[in-house]
C-alpha cells in the first residue's frame, strides 16, 4: 500500500530528497488520459544559495526565483530555451532556497528521459508553479515504503550548467537508477 508523500517529507536536505526521490511514483491526473504514474528515475539537488548552480544562488529573489522561497513541496515550474518547462519541487524549509529538478520517469509504456519531454508529456506548465504537490492539484508522489537499495543508485555532476564554479560545477548531485 502506498501513501502520498506530504510537505513535512520534502521539509529534509535537499541532496536526501534528490537520492530518495528515486523509485518514487510520479502521479499526474490528466483529464484525457485518467491518471499517469511514472517511477522517478533520474533527478538533480540544487542545494541552497550557497550553489553556484542554483537560480537562487546568493539568495537571488527575482519574479522567477521566488518561488524557491517557498515551503517545501511547492512546485518551482520555469520555462528554458523558450520551449521547455522544468519541474523542481521545494525542499528544506521556507526562506531557503533549494530545489529538486525531475530529470526523468518511466512506466512500462512511457519513457520521459529529458525534463523537457517529462513537462510536455504530463501537460506541466507554469500554470502549476507555485503550487503544492498534492492530489487535490493533479500531481502528486506516492511511496510504496520500497527504497532503493543504495547499489542501484548512480551519482554524477549535474547536467547543464557550465556557467556554475567549483565544487558546483562538478559535484556529484544527479542521481539516477541505474539498470
Amino acid at each position: 500500500m502506498s501513501h502520498i508523500l506530504q510537505s513535512d517529507w520534502f521539509a529534509r536536505d535537499t541532496e536526501a530528497v534528490a537520492r530518495e526521490l528515486l523509485g518514487k511514483t510520479l502521479c499526474r491526473q490528466l483529464s484525457d488520459k485518467g491518471v499517469v504514474r511514472l517511477t522517478i528515475n533520474e533527478t538533480e539537488a540544487y542545494v541552497g544559495p550557497h550553489d553556484s548552480a542554483s537560480h537562487a544562488h546568493l539568495n537571488r529573489f527575482t519574479k522567477r526565483t521566488k518561488t524557491m522561497f517557498e515551503v517545501p513541496g511547492t512546485l518551482y515550474i520555469y520555462l528554458i530555451y523558450g520551449m521547455y518547462w522544468m519541474l523542481n519541487i521545494v525542499t528544506e524549509q521556507k526562506d531557503y532556497p533549494a530545489a529538486v529538478l525531475i530529470r526523468g520517469a518511466s512506466n512500462d509504456f512511457l519513457n520521459l528521459d529529458g525534463p523537457g519531454k517529462l513537462t510536455r508529456d504530463l501537460q506541466i506548465d507554469k500554470n502549476l508553479n507555485n503550487q503544492i504537490l498534492s492530489k487535490e492539484n493533479n500531481f502528486w508522489i506516492e511511496d510504496s515504503g520500497m527504497p532503493v537499495p543504495e547499489d542501484k543508485i548512480i551519482s554524477t555532476p549535474r547536467i547543464g550548467i557550465n556557467y556554475a564554479s567549483e565544487p558546483w560545477l562538478s559535484a556529484p548531485l544527479r542521481f539516477l537508477l541505474s539498470e
